[in-house]
């Protein structure tokens, strides 16, 4: 089955995702992240057949850009935080992974540095570098995390999901990574006027894409030429929904879930507060 790009499906106001509920102080955040709390709460951090949640994380800057709860990241996070050349780059990751560890510490009903990932065998090869995962896995919980530009994305369902955010780019990136799409998506490319339209249509290609691929779990390892996420929704990939995704001025959006369009697809805002070391 294959579902039109649309965000018809998105509980959202005014177009613009609603603001988290989650709690704005980081002792409210302690709270919340124990299991009784968790549990109290299932209309937040459940997972359903038939929902799926999405987390928008900012770049975070001031006093919440020094106060990140790093110590919960693992070695593995802290090392690749630190190798960005740009310290906005590795702010955003940073941010980005403290936000994971912690939602899905709510998802799970363990704490933030205790949650473990590991990679999936990948559908191609059998190697393990196919979706990530969390270890143990908890049936049934699947997520998927994107970041660029000002923004990360989170992914959570109870299938399997991959989600991309993809900042505007330039008119000379559209042409020189349009070469890699699928014939017909570059036709409709070329048709569309020069400039901001054809770079939205872009994105809006893209993203597609790599959600799809990041859900299949081969990511670019399978060629982007190889599926068509364009405007006939009739002719995407069988067996999937791929769903534009409402998301901030400046970035592109899209997730792909195994199966049917889920009923209800939340977008949600993490306070940058919530993001604080205690």
């Amino acid at each position: 089955m294959t579902t039109s790009p649309s965000s018809r499906t998105y509980e959202t106001e005014d177009g613009e995702p609603p603001e988290s509920p989650l709690p704005a102080s980081p002792s409210a955040a302690a709270a919340i992240r124990t299991p009784t709390a968790v549990a109290a709460g299932p209309a937040v951090f459940g997972v359903g057949a038939d929902r799926v949640d999405l987390w928008l994380v900012h770049r975070p800057d001031g006093a919440v850009a020094d106060s990140l709860a790093r110590t919960e990241l693992d070695a593995r996070e802290r090392t690749r935080a630190n190798a960005f050349v740009r310290r906005s780059d590795g702010l955003l990751y940073t941010a980005a992974h403290v936000a994971l560890r912690r939602l899905i510490g709510c998802y799970t009903a363990t704490r933030p540095e205790e949650v473990r990932f590991t990679r999936e065998p990948c559908p191609t090869c059998g190697e393990a570098h196919g979706r990530p995962a969390v270890a143990p896995t908890p049936p049934p919980l699947h997520f998927s995390l994107s970041h660029s530009g000002d923004l990360a994305l989170v992914g959570v369902a109870a299938r399997p999901i991959g989600v991309d955010v993809e900042k505007l780019p330039g008119a000379e990136t559209v042409d020189l990574c349009s070469r890699a799409l699928h014939p017909d998506e570059r036709a409709e490319l070329a048709a569309a006027p020069a400039g901001e339209e054809r770079a939205r249509l872009f994105a809006r290609i893209w993203t597609r894409k790599e959600a799809y691929l990041k859900g299949l779990g081969t990511g670019l390892r399978r060629s982007p030429a190889e599926d068509y996420l364009g405007a006939d929704a009739a002719r995407h990939p069988a067996g999937w929904t791929v769903l534009d995704t409402p998301c901030d001025a400046g970035h592109a959006a899209s997730t792909a879930v195994y199966g049917a369009a889920p009923a209800m697809a939340r977008v949600r805002r993490v306070p940058g507060a919530w993001l604080l070391a205690e």
